[in-house]
């Protein structure tokens, strides 16, 4: 027998019926890049997190949030961690998560949403706009169902307190302000438990 997938139409698009999806972390990824003596780009990941999706019956009532433990970044090169990981950046002992909750959501067209939201990094909280697309949802081999988010988004690291920098000889800095986000969401459908 098939399954009937959690799925609806809202304004002539896809999403999610309404439910609880949580993120399966080894499928999903929360990535950055920033630019390196202005002219190369570095990317790096937070290998641990936690994200939930409380979709509403008004999809529009949507909510989002998400835990990231600031120690698991990682650019691939252990001294550069461990600068991040310091006072001069995020500050690890003292913030030590990344946290996002979700303030608002709309439908763009076709599979492009805009979730706004609280992002608070080093004990600093601003609003961004996460630039998202519903991938879709399927049935997974475990008799479950996942559902696919990409999002994207841009900050200014200064306005977080993350100032730190060096001038370079030939002008310019060392690290770039501008932080591009890219977020990868494969989420388990939770069902309600049976009363």
């Amino acid at each position: 027998m098939a399954t009937t997938l959690a799925v609806r139409d809202v304004d002539g698009a896809q999403f999610p019926t309404a439910g609880t999806w949580e993120a399966d972390a080894v499928h999903s990824s929360v990535e950055f890049v920033v630019r390196h003596l202005m002219v190369a780009k570095v990317k790096g990941r937070f290998e641990r997190f936690s994200a939930t999706l409380e979709v509403g019956d008004d999809p529009m009532q949507s909510k989002a949030t998400a835990s990231i433990e600031a120690a698991s970044i990682s650019t691939r090169e252990e001294p550069r961690d461990n600068h991040l990981k310091s006072a001069d950046f995020l500050e690890v002992d003292k913030f030590a998560t990344v946290d996002f909750k979700s303030t608002g959501f709309s439908h763009v067209s076709g599979p492009q949403w805009s979730l706004k939201g609280d992002l608070t990094i080093h004990g600093v909280t601003r609003e961004v706009t996460l630039d998202t697309e519903f991938v879709g949802v399927i049935a997974d081999l475990w008799g479950g169902q996942r559902v696919g988010f990409s999002a994207t988004t841009e900050i200014d690291r200064e306005t977080f307190g993350l100032t730190w920098n060096q001038a370079l000889e030939a002008g310019g800095l060392l690290v770039g302000q501008q932080v591009k986000i890219e977020i990868e969401i494969e989420a388990v459908r939770k069902e309600p438990a049976v009363a």
